[in-house]
This record gives C-alpha cells, structure tokens and sequence, in this order.
C-alpha cells in the first residue's frame, strides 16, 4: 500500500498541488524524502520522527520513503510535515487511504506533536478551490485566512492525534465559519487624517488628483514642511479595497509569513515606506529563492520612497519595470516567479542639498551645479514615471496656530471614488483602469484638446521650458482634472492647473 495525501506548495504567488506519496520497506530504518526538497523540507525527517514518538504513536521500525510529486519542481518549506506525518501513519495501517480522498493537508509539526502556522495559505486555498477539492485541513492559526475562499470547507487541526483522529472518524470537527469578508473592507477607521494637516491647500489638491487617477507624484520641500505626513494621509482618500484586491494583497503578505494570528485578510490598502539603504532586492524582491519585496508587498496601495535622491541609483532604476508594466519578474536558477506590483508611488525630496532653496525663512548656500547635480541622481526615465510634481512650501506661524481644520479625508473620498467610476466606465475592457496608464492610442481617443488648450499647452512648451516628456503627463493630469470635475471635454483651465505640476520639468528650476 502506497498512501498518497493532497499537500500543496507556492510558487510566487500561486498555490501548487503537491502529492506525498510514502512506502514501507525493510531494512535499516531509515527515513528519507525525495522530489527536490530544500533545507527545511529535509529537515521534516526528523521533526515528523520526534513528534511521532512523543504523541505515543508508532513509527515504523524500516526503510521509510517520502516522494513529493511532481519532482521536478523544488519544494520549500516546512508545511509538509503534517501530511508526511500522516502518510507514515497511514502507511503503518493507521489510518484507511481512502481517508484522504478530498482532502488537503497542511502543517508544521514541533517535536511534541503540535501543529504549527505555515506560509502561503491563502494561495494554496484558492488553488484548492480550483481543483475543486472539498476540505482542507490546517494549523489553527491558519483557518481564518483560508475562511475567505468560499467554497471549500476549512478543518483546524491542532496536535497530530487530533488530525489522526479526525481522519479515523474517531473526533468530530465543524468546519471553521469566518464572518462575511465584505463587511470586513467597508468604511476602514483612520487614526489619521487629512484634516489634521495645516494649511497646504494646493498640495492637498495634488493628492486628491493622485488619489483619482493613480498618478505618481513627487513632493518637494524643506525639512519639517509636512511632506511625509501628507504622504501617510493620502492612503484616508482613496476607495477600500474590493474583496479581490483584498485576496491578491493577502496572498503576498502571506507568502511572508506577515499576517498576524486570526487575521485572515489584509482589509486595508498597504502603505510600504522603506528607508533610502534599502537594496534592489529588499525593493523589488529577488534571494536564491525569490520572494516578494517592497514594490509587490505595496501591491493595490502606496509606495513612500522619503529623500528620494538618497537612495542608490541601481535601486531606483530597477523600478522601472513595475512603474511600467505592474508587475516584477525575478530570474534564478531554482525558478522564475512574477509577483504583482500596481502601486501608486508617493516620494519626496528636499529643493536642494542643504533643502532651503525657495524657503523665505532661511537662506540656500547651494550652487545651480550643486542643484542640478542633487536632481540629477534621480535618472530621467524614473521622473519621466512621476506624472506630478508638487512643491510643499514651509508653513508660516499665522497657518500653524490656526484653529480652522481643514477638509476630512471622507469628505475628499466622495470625489476620488466618483472620479474613479468614471474611469471605470471609460476604460472598460482594457488592460488599465486609470487615467495614469493611458497608452499612446487612448491618449488621442480621450485627452483631445480645444483650441484654448492647445494654446496654453504651446505656450507653456515655449515659455515654461517644459520638457517634450512632460507633455503627456500634463495630459492624464488634466484629463483626472476634468473627471473630478464631472466635466466630459478637458478644458483650458484643467490645462492650466495640470501645467502647474511638472515643477522639475522647469527650466527655472535650476
């Protein structure tokens, strides 16, 4: 007899049916796993021997052979001790095969028999659901995670006599009901809030454009002018998550093991802020086994870069592609993984090297040379990628000490999520769904300019020194512009203000 149980593996993000097959035969005892497994898969040996003995079951005194099909693909991780574990059992005339019919098994088991959380659940579930099997069983910690997929029946398992049991039809478990997912993403609480930010009413006006049309954008100010908090405050406006983006954002945060206890989905969009001595593969993912970085863990939310000209240059170039294209593709010689990376980068920088250059307050010491070469460490093709650009001026005592509070967040919500349901209806059937992605062909189709637009444009190219690459940009600006303002046609106005945020592109600048 050859017990065959349903255990599972992740690649990248996607759940990968693994089948554990075990035999019996004599000789030495001995147990050995096979089918390309890594460090810790090898290491299962001994955790599934100890945890055996000391829940006082037997343990085959023979030759005792583990095979992980299909063994050509690397298997990691330590979620197939539970189903090895079982097989052995089964394999011993423990438990009957037809035990496993249907059923998914994972787990980690400690030396004494207890079964522990594992990586990558919600990925494995709905690969699961796929394949159209009808029960999983896992580690308690782990249910309410795989709770969200419906239509499949989750079973916690905690200790191995418990799973044996279970298997038997000896102990009875009802599966585990996790309350509607929906009503989790619905109206998610702030503890902060664009209102409590004083002041910078044109800078709010640029988020609010961000927010709508997921553009990227650059802020630009002295220390202490607020550009970090008003960074942190744009994740208060935009729409809550759908329950598929919310399923897509879990998996990558489980495949990291970064999901808290009884936490079963990501409910609130991410904001990822890593500092400026953060590597390539920190940011975009990579190590011999790729996992995620910090591009695809912002997946569906915001990616703060604070200085941004401090980061290294190989760092931010490596951007380019999911700025692009929205995902990451990351190449080693034990596989090839894509993970998704559609996020709205917010970044900030100071004027100049000493950061007061315009500042009334203070004086800038810094040479056009020294400005120019501080900008230049962000490479053309990456702020060619930032469609806004947005100085944050330093505020004045009379604005501080004020006691009027501005616009709530809620508020500006209304009109971002309105502003985005235009989009919606506009892009239909498309590859993107906001103004930030339009290619060259819709471009012409949706940003067509009057006689008055087309004059300001020509006169701000000429006389603003605009750059040929900020022509488009100012484009998608002005068309999110229009759609906040529920107007069908981009106006000269919507021009005029869309001009207003390419403050790099500025020959004056320098």
């Amino acid at each position: 007899m050859v017990p065959r149980i349903n255990s599972a593996s992740v690649q990248g993000i996607e759940g990968w049916l693994v089948e554990v097959e075990v035999t019996l035969a004599p000789g030495i005892p001995n147990l050995s796993i096979v089918g390309l497994p890594d460090t810790a898969v090898k290491e299962s040996a001994d955790r599934v021997s100890a945890a055996i003995r000391n829940a006082n079951l037997e343990l085959p005194l023979q030759r005792i052979t583990i095979n992980l099909a299909p063994a050509d693909i690397k298997k990691e991780g330590s979620a197939f001790d539970l189903p090895i574990a079982l097989g052995i059992l089964s394999a011993n005339g423990l438990i009957k095969e037809e035990s496993f019919k249907d059923v998914l098994i994972l787990g980690e088991l400690s030396l004494d028999g207890r079964v522990k959380p594992v990586r990558g659940v919600m990925s494995i579930a709905t690969m699961a659901r796929d394949r159209k099997i009808s029960s999983l069983l896992l580690p308690l910690e782990n249910v309410a995670e795989a709770s969200v997929v419906e239509g499949i029946n989750i079973y916690p398992i905690a200790t191995l006599p418990e799973a044996l049991d279970f298997l038997n039809g000896d102990l009875e478990i009802a599966p585990y009901r996790s309350i509607d997912p929906l009503n989790t993403l619905q109206g998610n609480q702030y503890e902060i809030d664009l209102s409590d930010v004083k002041g910078q009413h044109q800078v709010k006006r640029a988020l609010e454009i961000t927010a709508s049309g997921g553009h990227n954008i650059l802020l630009i100010g002295p220390p202490g002018s607020g550009k970090s908090m008003l960074a942190k405050r744009i994740a208060t406006i935009l729409p809550d998550l759908t329950l598929d983006e919310a399923i897509e954002t879990t998996k990558i945060h489980s495949v990291l093991g970064l999901l808290k206890n009884g936490v079963g989905l990501v409910t609130a969009r991410p904001f990822r802020a890593p500092h400026h001595t953060i590597s390539d593969a920190g940011l975009i993912g990579g190590g011999r086994f790729p996992m995620p970085g910090e591009v695809s863990l912002a997946h569906n939310g915001l990616l703060f870069l604070d200085e941004l000209p401090e980061f290294k240059r190989n760092v931010l170039e490596v951007m380019r592609q999911p700025l692009e294209e929205e995902e990451v593709s990351i190449s080693r010689a034990s596989a090839s993984v894509t993970y998704p990376a559609n996020f709205t980068l917010v970044s900030a920088m100071n004027p100049c090297p000493c950061g007061y250059k315009n500042d009334p307050q203070r004086e800038c010491h810094c040479s056009a040379m020294q400005i120019r070469k501080y900008v230049s460490k962000i490479s053309g093709p990456l702020l060619d990628r930032i469609d806004i650009h947005i100085e944050v001026p330093a505020l004045k005592y009379k604005e501080l000490s004020s006691e009027a509070s501005g616009e709530p967040s809620a508020q500006i919500r209304k009109r971002v999520e309105a502003a985005r349901k235009i989009q919606l209806q506009r892009f239909q059937g498309e590859r993107n769904f906001f103004n930030s992605g339009m290619t060259n062909r819709q471009l012409k189709k949706y940003c067509v300019l009057d006689e008055a637009g087309r004059n300001i444009m020509s006169l701000s190219m000429e006389k603003l020194g605009l750059s040929a690459r900020a022509h488009d940009r100012i484009l998608k600006v002005a068309r999110t512009i229009a759609d906040l303002a529920g107007e069908e046609n981009i106006l000269a106005e919507h021009v005029a203000e869309g001009i207003q945020y390419r403050s790099l592109d500025r020959d004056t600048w320098f």
